[in-house]
């Protein structure tokens, strides 16, 4: 009876504790769409606001109705949104391919930092040069390299996406207290185990930070690389439109992928607050 007692007292508590991570989650998505809501109406504001005061000629500079009447309200409005979200397909897949190569890399590298003082000499500066040189200069001799593929695709993209995703993993790696690094070896455990057991657990919110950072780096990469590689997807719809001075379509292909960006840094955020709250690590509100 005893025994039964404890598993009867014990469900509520199970479920309250259930409840609470779900009204967490809950807050937290609340949360984000409502700083999301907040993040457009200032880009909105700075929108319109910037065009006015610089006077930017109505030619050149379209406002939100332009865009909105372009995408929306005109004949071949629905042909036009259709050819705009499969160009915005081709930038997302170019982009997920940027960010996996990158966050791979960081990944790997970190860990090989982390590991090997010989490691961090030896990537460290090679990663600084690499971050300091302009992607544009790097474009000709990667395609040289690569030709017009997708490896030049996760090239660029990798390029962009490394180095802020590996100085944050790297931080979040290192810290670990050497006093939980002289538990763990007292009980026998390795470097190996350290960095498994204790490390990449404790790395979580930082690998996560990487993601929230690199998913609109990402974007850069894939759109640079269509531009000056491949010639597909919205980073060369843009060059192409400007150069017919298309400028309505240049600014409704700009607000797509944004829209588009912004979505998917909204997920990655809600993926890290569920994960985090799995190993009892979400933020607070």
């Amino acid at each position: 009876m005893v025994e039964g007692n404890s598993v009867m007292s014990a469900a509520p508590v199970v479920e309250a504790s259930r409840g609470v991570r779900a009204g967490s989650l809950t807050r937290t998505a609340l949360s984000t769409l409502g700083n999301t809501a907040i993040m457009l109406t200032v880009i909105l504001v700075l929108w319109v606001g910037l065009l006015r005061v610089f006077e930017v000629s109505d030619f050149v500079g379209k406002g939100p109705l332009d865009v909105y009447e372009h995408l929306f309200l005109e004949d071949d409005a629905a042909a036009i949104r259709a050819e705009m979200w499969g160009l915005a397909a081709v930038t997302v897949r170019d982009a997920a391919i940027g960010f996996t190569a990158g966050m791979i890399a960081a990944v790997v590298i970190a860990v090989g930092i982390v590991m090997s003082r010989v490691v961090e000499s030896a990537v460290m500066p090679l990663a600084m040069i690499v971050r300091s040189v302009p992607l544009v200069a790097l474009a000709p001799l990667i395609i040289l390299a690569l030709g017009r593929g997708t490896a030049v695709v996760a090239a660029m993209g990798g390029i962009v996406v490394l180095f802020p995703a590996l100085v944050t993993i790297v931080f979040g790696l290192r810290s670990v207290t050497p006093q939980i690094r002289d538990v763990v070896t007292v009980y026998g455990g390795s470097t190996w185990d350290i960095l498994l057991r204790v490390a990449a657990p404790s790395a979580l919110p930082a690998f996560f930070s990487a993601v929230r950072i690199s998913v609109p780096g990402a974007f850069t990469g894939a759109l640079l690389a269509q531009w000056l590689a491949t010639g597909e997807g919205i980073g060369y719809a843009v060059v192409s439109a400007v150069s017919r001075s298309q400028n309505t379509r240049v600014w409704a292909l700009v607000v797509v992928i944004t829209l588009v960006s912004l979505v998917l840094y909204m997920v990655a955020q809600l993926v890290e607050n569920l994960v985090l709250q799995h190993y009892d690590m979400a933020k607070d509100g």
